[in-house]
C-alpha cells in the first residue's frame, strides 16, 4: 500500500539558539546559534519523506529571500515543494531558544511572516491528485486567509475521499484563537494530532488520557503525543493504547512532535494501523531531540 501525502502549512527560518542556563536579562549570555530551515508543516513533510513515504507535496508560502533556499532543503529531504512567493512579506523566522541542560525545553519567539499568508487562491486541486492523505498544520487555522486555504483544501479532500490529518500546532496559539473556534474549524477531521498540552487546553481536563478519549468522541482518531511519556491512541470515546515512548538524550526537542507526526502519517501511508504507526512516531521523536533543528539529518544546509 502506498501514495502520496500532501501536506499544507508553515515553512520558516529557524534560528536555534541553545543557552546554559537562565537567561541573563540586560548582558550576554552564551549559546550556540544555527539557522536552519523549519516549519512545522515543512518538518513534517521531511519525516515522512525520510520515513519512507514515496511521494511528499509541501504546500507553502515564503518571502523570495529565501524561496530558493527552501526548495533546495526540502528538494534534498525527498519532498515536493510547492511554494508561493509572496510579494510582500518576507519568510516567517522563528527565534528557538533551548536550554541546553538536561530537559532541552525550547520557548519560541515566532514571526510568522509570509508563512500564514496562504490564501484559497493559492490552491490547486491538482495538488490532490495521486494523494491518499492531507495534513495540515493547526498554524494554518491561526489567520483568516490561511483559514479560508485550510478550509478549501479540506473541502476538495472530502470531496475526492482522502482522510484529513490535523497537528493543532501551538497551545499559545490556541489560547487567542479560542477552543470553540478551533474545534468548529476541525470538523471534519478523520485524525488529530495533538500534544499533551494542546489536548486538555481543547478539552479543559487535566489528564492526558482523559482529554483524548474525550476528543475521540468528535473525531475519529486521536493520537496525543506526550514527549517523554510516548504516546496515547484513542478512538469512540476510549484511549485504546498507549504507546511508550523510546529513551533518547535530547539535545533539542524542538520538531519532536512534527517527527512523530510526519512518521505516523508515513507508516499509516505503508499500511501500518495506528498503534504500530504511534510507534514509529515515538521512534522518530526519539530520533528528533537527539539533534539540533526540527528536521531529519541533511546536508542541504
Amino acid at each position: 500500500m502506498s501514495g502520496a501525502l500532501l501536506v499544507v502549512g508553515d515553512v520558516v527560518t529557524d534560528v536555534v539558539a541553545r543557552h546554559r542556563g537562565p537567561l541573563a536579562s540586560g548582558t550576554d549570555t552564551a549559546a550556540v546559534i544555527r539557522t536552519l530551515p523549519g516549519g512545522a508543516g515543512a518538518n513534517v513533510a521531511c519525516w515522512a519523506a525520510h520515513w519512507g513515504c514515496p511521494d511528499v507535496r509541501l504546500l507553502g508560502r515564503v518571502g523570495a529571500e529565501a524561496v530558493a533556499w527552501h526548495e533546495r532543503a526540502l528538494t534534498a529531504s525527498g519532498v515536493r515543494p510547492h511554494l508561493v512567493v509572496d510579494p510582500e512579506a518576507p519568510t516567517g523566522t522563528v527565534v528557538c531558544l533551548v536550554d541546553n541542560g538536561a530537559s532541552a525545553e525550547r520557548t519560541f519567539l515566532t514571526d510568522s511572516g509570509a508563512s500564514l499568508r496562504l490564501t484559497p487562491e493559492d490552491w490547486s486541486d491538482a495538488l490532490l491528485d495521486g494523494v491518499r492523505r492531507l495534513h495540515l498544520s493547526g498554524y494554518l487555522f491561526f489567520s483568516d486567509s490561511s483559514r479560508e486555504l485550510a478550509k478549501t483544501a479540506r473541502g476538495a479532500a472530502r470531496v475526492r475521499g482522502v482522510p484529513v490529518s490535523l497537528d493543532p500546532a501551538s497551545a499559545g496559539f490556541l489560547t487567542e484563537v479560542g477552543v470553540d473556534t478551533f474545534l468548529a474549524l476541525a470538523e471534519g477531521v478523520d485524525v488529530l494530532l495533538p500534544s499533551q498540552d494542546e489536548a486538555c487546553l481543547l478539552t479543559g481536563l487535566p489528564d492526558a488520557a482523559d482529554a483524548a478519549a474525550k476528543l475521540s468522541r468528535h473525531v475519529p482518531l486521536v493520537v496525543a503525543k506526550l514527549g517523554a511519556q510516548g504516546a496515547l491512541v484513542a478512538a469512540s470515546g476510549e484511549v485504546r493504547a498507549w504507546i511508550p515512548a523510546v529513551p533518547a538524550a535530547p539535545r533539542d526537542t524542538t520538531g519532536a512532535g512534527d517527527a512523530f507526526t510526519g512518521a505516523f502519517l508515513a507508516a499509516l501511508l505503508a499500511g501500518a494501523d495506528p498503534e504500530d504507526a504511534a510507534t514509529d512516531g515515538c521512534r522518530a521523536g526519539a530520533m528528533a531531540v537527539e539533534r539540533v533543528g526540527g528536521r531529519p539529518a541533511s546536508d542541504a544546509w
